[in-house]
């Protein structure tokens, strides 16, 4: 079977600047694998190839057996509906409430949901599968940072999609509340049976979550393995992200 995502070879660069130098990925089915690197080593501009928010500049980006880079703007659009993207900062629309939010995705692909007749069911499911039904009438503005960011996963689960991708998702949260992203993360991939890429730096969270880590180091994937199988590594580089 192939895998739900494959990168093979994959370049972008930004002007002179290179940013990923053949960088090589397989995400399999029902597997959470993070990738670290360091600020400004290429995660995020990673997941936006894998949407097609960035061209790349030559390899190849198979999502759900598509190229992405080769789709057109309907096909490319399909296939971000199996995708749910949590972004590092929520990006909740502050103008919408919490409810409006939730709905805006299934209007944006009215087309696959139009035969649906009970959005505010499929709203409510969403936010008790966070915790958060109480908060359906509430503004971003009178949520925490970690309600935001269940909010946010409400919203990225909405769609059912088959693909998750997280960037830095217990960033500016305390240690009790990324405790609490974590247990929804597991409990997401246990009920929906979705598969995740998952950018992050933080080693606690990475122990908790990954069954599998890319290092990526330079440009390219410089070491991958279980948590346990690098923190053993004796390599500098590798030693270097486990302190």
């Amino acid at each position: 079977m192939e895998a739900i995502i494959n990168i093979k070879g994959l370049y972008k660069n930004f002007g002179a600047m290179a940013v990923l130098k053949g960088f090589n990925l397989q995400l399999r089915e029902g597997e959470n694998l993070v990738v670290m690197g360091k600020s400004g080593s290429g995660k995020s501009v990673l997941i936006k190839c894998i949407v097609g928010l960035e061209d790349y500049d030559s390899g190849s980006v198979r999502v759900l057996g598509n190229e992405i880079q080769s789709l057109n703007p309907t096909d490319l659009n399909k296939i971000r509906t199996d995708i749910g993207f949590l972004f590092q900062g929520s990006a909740l629309y502050d103008s919408m409430s919490v409810r409006e939010n939730l709905e805006f995705p299934l209007r944006r692909h009215h087309e696959r949901f139009k035969k649906i007749n009970d959005v505010d069911s499929m709203v409510m499911e969403a936010l008790n599968n966070v915790g958060l039904g109480h908060a359906v009438d509430m503004m971003p503005e009178e949520l925490s940072g970690g309600m935001k960011r269940r909010v946010a996963l409400a919203r990225a689960l909405i769609l059912q999609p088959k693909i998750i991708l997280y960037d830095e998702p217990t960033t500016g949260l305390d240690p009790q509340t990324a405790k609490e992203i974590v247990a929804l993360i597991l409990s997401v991939r246990e009920k929906y049976k979705t598969s995740s890429i998952i950018i992050t730096h933080d080693i606690a969270f990475v122990k908790m979550i990954a069954d599998r880590i890319i290092l990526l180091v330079d440009g390219i994937n410089y070491a991958e393995g279980t948590f346990k199988e690098l923190e053993a590594s004796e390599d500098k580089q590798i030693q270097a992200f486990f302190k």
